[in-house]
């Protein structure tokens, strides 16, 4: 290999390196699962909405949320809504798939499993919103419980009204700029000049080495 490829490699290894990663993050956390002191349908017609807030302008890319399930049910689908009042869909909704996490078995004989849902692309300012759950489905079509932790959403039930709130976060990926709201960091962020010219430096360096090693 010649010196110039062994640089030109480095050298694309390094604008790898610089790259901002961009990763799904956590922008609201309403708990963590309880599992032992009750739970809520989400289908057979009934339907479950919790209100979250986000600080910033994001694009939601997804929710996760713990479940109650008949031994050995996996959930598999669950229709979504989002939107500025419960039971709303005016913002978003569909059907997403779920995978399934199995975390334990309670007191009463359910499984206890944790259901990502991913894939979602919903441009969202600051603000406060309900997510709402329904028409879940299970590989054996038994019903699934949406979990109550008590945690600070406000949550209602379609049949009952005003309930404790469950167990779910939101994901988002990135910012999203210029629909409202307070947006810091509009552009990935960009390494110091400095960076590149140190790595720089050292790469022209290399290169003379392996000039004069190859000279004798």
């Amino acid at each position: 290999m010649s010196s110039k490829t062994l640089v030109l490699i480095l050298f694309l290894a390094c604008l790898l390196v610089s790259a901002p990663a961009v990763a799904d993050n956590t922008v609201y956390d309403n708990g963590p699962v309880n599992g032992t002191v009750d739970a809520w349908t989400i289908n057979f017609g009934y339907a479950v909405t919790d209100s979250f807030t986000l600080d910033q302008n994001y694009t939601v890319t997804g929710f996760q949320f713990g479940v109650w399930a008949y031994p050995g049910d996996t959930p598999l689908s669950v229709d979504y809504a989002i939107d500025t009042s419960p039971f709303g869909s005016s913002l978003a909704s569909g059907t997403v798939a779920l995978q399934s996490t199995f975390l334990y078995s309670n007191q009463y004989g359910y499984d206890i499993d944790w259901e990502t849902a991913s894939g979602l692309s919903i441009p969202l300012s600051a603000g406060n919103y309900w997510l709402t759950l329904q028409n879940a489905v299970t590989t054996q079509g038994e019903p699934l419980y949406w979990d109550e932790n008590s945690g600070p959403s406000q949550a209602q039930e379609s049949s009952l009204g005003t309930i404790p709130s469950e167990s779910f976060l939101v994901t988002a990926q990135g910012i999203t700029c210029g629909t409202g709201g307070a947006s810091p960091a509009c552009q990935p962020p960009t390494p110091e000049p400095g960076t590149f010219v140190l790595f720089g430096s050292g790469l022209l360096g290399l290169g003379e080495i392996l000039r004069r090693k190859g000279r004798l």
